[in-house]
């Protein structure tokens, strides 16, 4: 693992969210995008070496709906970037952690992502990415 890549939080509104991390970090986001698969709108500020990924549902069936449904908002996962994503699953597998899906999907912010579950890693979901065609 390279380092922590971004933290993600969930969130019920995604303007109002962008206005509250703008004035608490002191800047704005740099960029939105929605990753239709996933059923979802992000959003990225960039802290020093890091990111915080907000993430608002786009449908009502998404994994953060369902997320925000059961906890409500707040920290969604902890996201680490990997120099070669396969092998990363590949030896996390053989170490015992779950991983929810055997092959990376795009994800936002150009990456190809997996997440392991949280049963398996002390009830924190974890995302591993590698930035495409890095």
């Amino acid at each position: 693992m390279k380092k922590i890549e971004h933290i993600g939080i969930a969130v019920k509104n995604l303007d109002d969210s962008n206005a509250l991390f703008a004035s608490l970090l002191g800047k704005k986001h740099y960029k939105t995008e929605a990753v239709l698969s996933e059923g979802v709108k992000t959003s990225f500020f960039q802290v020093g070496p890091n990111k915080i990924e907000l993430l608002e549902a786009t449908k009502k069936d998404s994994p953060i709906a369902k997320f925000i449904e059961k906890k409500g908002e707040g920290v969604h996962h902890i996201a680490f970037a990997v120099a070669n994503i396969y092998t990363e699953i590949e030896r996390l597998k053989s170490e015992g952690f779950i991983v929810l899906n055997d092959q990376p999907k795009k994800g936002a912010d150009n990456k190809l992502v997996v997440f392991l579950h949280p049963k398996s890693t002390n009830g924190v979901l974890i995302e591993l990415c590698q930035e495409i065609n890095e």
